[in-house]
């Protein structure tokens, strides 16, 4: 008896990560520029293989597009809530070794920390490369 109590528990654990790894979707349809809570999750009776599992990451977030309901999330889907707008007026900042410029710019698309965003560095109007750190701030990449 007990080898076969040893191959069901093996049986649940291997199902157990298999229920947990169930696709999220909308419970209804989102709005782009939404910002997603509990209550607009549900979780997909299947896993959709390249979709977004993880609830507690997805809360927060923000839609990047429309999200209809009962639609597998996919990770292009969503990123972190915009701090930077779409002609927003943002301080470029780069920096290497002890050196460190600070110049004026205007932001060339909307994101948020952490993503990469283009803006136009207006003293020179060369356009730039960078990362969002802050609201109004971006650091530029070498």
């Amino acid at each position: 008896m007990t080898g076969a109590r040893t191959v069901l528990a093996l049986m649940a654990l291997a199902i157990a990560p298999a229920a947990a790894a169930q696709s999220l979707a909308p419970a209804r349809t989102l709005a782009a520029r939404s910002i997603i809570t509990e209550s607009d999750l549900v979780t997909l009776a299947r896993a959709v293989p390249g979709t977004l599992k993880d609830r507690a990451a997805l809360l927060g977030q923000e839609t990047r597009r429309i999200l209809y309901a009962g639609r597998p999330i996919r990770p292009g889907d969503v990123g972190p809530p915009a701090v930077i707008e779409r002609n927003q007026p943002v301080s470029l900042l780069f920096r290497r070794g002890a050196i460190e410029i600070i110049a004026e710019g205007r932001a060339l698309g909307r994101a948020g920390i952490g993503e990469a965003l283009r803006a136009m560095n207006l003293g020179s109007r060369n356009i730039v490369s960078g990362v969002v750190t802050a609201p109004g701030q971006i650091r530029i990449l070498p």
